[in-house]
């Protein structure tokens, strides 16, 4: 956590892709759609996002409201927790949660010289974006399961990305998630499997 001066009016942008993050933990953690109780903590997000670097966080959740529909329970809830809903539509074939979020990072690369963002992805699709972010010298966090990173977006950790496990890392959730991956001897805690 840096306090370094030039820094000081420097701000996050967390940008929250829900649908991946959503499905990721449906169809490769949990082999379900996630039962309320086993989605993340949204608002302990939001809270990470505040302490990782210490600055003024502008919290993004984009959804796609193609249907024509919002889900407004969700809208509200995410409002109370300081979250910025973005509702995008388009066609059928239009992936306008990625686009809207590819948009916002190319916005920031060229217009926040100071900001930082963390983005809650495992899509490759926003490769190109998060390399500009680096190569302008913006920090970058990934908040994923990382062992279901696209591979390519792994590799942009020499660049200087930074990953942050949402259930290790963030603390996100409520239950222990039943994830198969390889564990760093110093991170491994028994007590997770007794």
């Amino acid at each position: 956590m840096s306090n370094d001066f030039s820094r000081a009016t420097a701000r996050t942008y967390l940008l929250v892709d829900g649908e991946n993050i959503d499905a990721t933990l449906g169809l490769n953690v949990l082999g379900h759609r996630p039962n309320p109780d086993e989605r993340p903590r949204w608002d302990r997000i939001g809270e990470f996002a505040n302490e990782v670097w210490g600055q003024q966080v502008s919290s993004l959740f984009f959804l796609n409201a193609s249907s024509g529909q919002m889900p407004m329970p969700f809208v509200q809830a995410l409002l109370a927790m300081n979250y910025r809903p973005i509702p995008l539509s388009g066609a059928s074939h239009e992936k306008v949660v990625d686009m809207g979020i590819q948009r916002t990072l190319e916005a920031i690369a060229h217009n926040e010289p100071e900001a930082d963002v963390l983005l809650a992805s495992h899509d490759g699709d926003f490769i190109p974006q998060v390399e500009e972010l680096l190569d302008r010298g913006h920090r970058v966090g990934l908040l994923c399961f990382r062992e279901f990173v696209n591979a390519q977006m792994a590799a942009l950790e020499e660049k200087g990305l930074v990953f942050f496990d949402l259930e290790d890392s963030v603390s996100a959730f409520n239950t222990l998630l039943p994830r198969v991956r390889i564990i760093p001897i110093h991170d491994f805690d028994p007590m997770r499997y007794l």
